[in-house]
């Protein structure tokens, strides 16, 4: 075996071993960010909770998973990126398990967070590590098929998920992780070479602290504020306090980012105009997928009486649409300005959203899936040239930091969106289940139409990043 494994370390076809192996772990920590979506009416019908409750089993993997994004290369500098990795997995592995587990809701939580801890190490070092073993000309087919295995995870997590719920239970949907976690473990130690680099610089704690304060608080004051537990609503002292505080911890953290000269985050890229620009686009266009993600498999299972296989199946053709489209785009910006597909795709995918919002007990499945058509459309044209615009004018030595930011800010943002429509829900369910005598799925389709409204107009928002920079190029003397 030893021979064996350094035939392969000495080969010149370690780097694909490697690259497969960072798929797969990519494959299931981004897999795991969809799947829990069709299983998520089975989960509360097991505990009999609520949205308010059963939306942190979503929400507490991905703000581990963001806070773990910009902190895990530091740690593989220091530590070595293979034992870093491997901690990844096992983390990984062990959450999954201990979900499959749970038999509350307070533990399945809590093991979602240890979920997203791993997760979050498996993405952030994943990059890293493709990009260190392959030469610059092999580079961008490595991170292509890298990219493909994130692609396919959110093209099948549903489908996948839907097909263990209905044949098994819920908990399959963590436990088919576990045997995959360990191979992929027994593979990173057999396999991988250990590197590490000399860190000169301390570990930015202050930044740390203050985004481990900043995200819990405010997505507990956004569920707790409007939880039927809450007689108080939104004034709350607790709801009040959370909400002062994580925004004195976010502005906190910019303050010290800012200042620090190794920050957790290099924000001061957002001032590069592209990539600020792009960043404020990214924030708004995640709000509206991840939270229509979040919205779609609730409508159809608990309103239309869609099995988890049958909402899971729906997403497949839009994650294969999303995926050509994206090539296509991508060869699209040689010869169109790349914010024209984006604002395209902002379009299409606000236009999708607004005939979501006019879903009613009756809609077709015709009908639902040419609306999801129209957003793998949108979805496909705006990310590539979304991408291609905001590194336009960084240096390759910013690429890593500015990957990082996007990154955060893309979980960050469908944490604090599935929240908000969260709590739109909870609000519309309550005030037509107050005002109407209808049957209780036909208040509940109404309150998921309602946030799916409000999403139109947040995904709209997107384009005011446009109207500035029109106004700048009109105030631009010609020369």
């Amino acid at each position: 075996m030893a021979t064996l494994r350094e035939n392969i370390r000495g080969s010149n076809g370690y780097k694909w071993w490697i690259l497969g192996l960072i798929m797969l772990g990519t494959f299931m920590a981004v897999l795991d960010v969809t799947v829990v979506n069709v299983g998520l009416p089975a989960i509360m019908s097991s505990f009999r909770i609520g949205i308010s409750t059963a939306e942190w089993v979503v929400t507490a993997y991905m703000i581990t998973m963001t806070i773990m994004l910009p902190s895990a290369g530091w740690f593989a500098d220091r530590l070595g990126n293979k034992r870093i990795y491997i901690l990844g997995l096992a983390l990984f592995t062990l959450g999954s398990w201990l979900c499959g587990r749970a038999t509350s809701d307070l533990f399945l939580i809590a093991s979602r967070a240890v979920q997203g801890f791993g997760s979050g190490i498996i993405q952030a070092l994943g990059l890293a590590i493709v990009t260190r073993e392959f030469r610059p000309e092999q580079r961008g087919l490595a991170l292509g098929l890298w990219g493909m295995a994130a692609a396919a995870s959110i093209s099948f997590g549903p489908l996948l998920g839907g097909y263990l719920v209905d044949a098994y239970s819920w908990h399959k949907i963590f436990d088919v992780n576990v045997p995959v976690g360990l191979v992929a473990i027994l593979l990173s130690v057999f396999i991988q070479k250990e590197w590490k680099t000399a860190v000169k610089h301390p570990f930015d704690w202050k930044g740390f602290a203050a985004i481990v304060l900043f995200m819990p608080l405010l997505i507990y004051a956004l569920a707790r504020g409007n939880s039927p537990m809450n007689h108080l609503g939104w004034r709350a002292p607790e709801v009040i306090v959370c909400f002062v505080v994580g925004i004195a911890a976010l502005a906190f953290f910019v303050f010290t980012e800012l200042r620090n000269p190794a920050p957790l985050l290099q924000l001061r890229l957002l001032g590069e105009r592209n990539f600020g620009i792009s960043m404020a686009i990214l924030t708004l266009f995640s709000i509206g997928m991840l939270g229509g993600t979040y919205l779609l498999p609730l409508y159809m299972q608990r309103g239309l009486g869609y099995t988890a296989l049958m909402a899971g199946s729906v997403f497949l053709p839009v994650g294969l649409i999303q995926g050509v489209l994206s090539a296509f785009s991508g060869f699209l910006t040689r010869y169109v300005k790349p914010l024209i597909p984006v604002a395209a795709g902002v379009l299409l995918l606000a236009w999708s959203f607004w005939m979501a919002s006019r879903f009613t007990l009756h809609t077709t499945h015709h009908h639902i899936l040419f609306v999801l058509y129209v957003r793998g459309l949108g979805m496909g044209l705006a990310f590539a040239p979304l991408s291609y615009f905001s590194l336009r004018n960084l240096t390759q030595g910013e690429m890593a930091a500015a990957a990082g930011i996007s990154n955060s800010i893309r979980q960050l943002a469908g944490s604090v969106g599935i929240a908000v429509l969260t709590a739109v829900l909870s609000a519309r369910t309550a005030f037509h289940a107050a005002h109407e005598t209808a049957l209780s799925p036909q208040t509940y389709v109404e309150g998921i139409t309602d946030a799916l409204g409000v999403v139109v107009w947040i995904t709209l928002a997107a384009l005011l990043p446009f109207l500035w920079l029109l106004h700048r190029a009109r105030r631009t003397p010609q020369k």
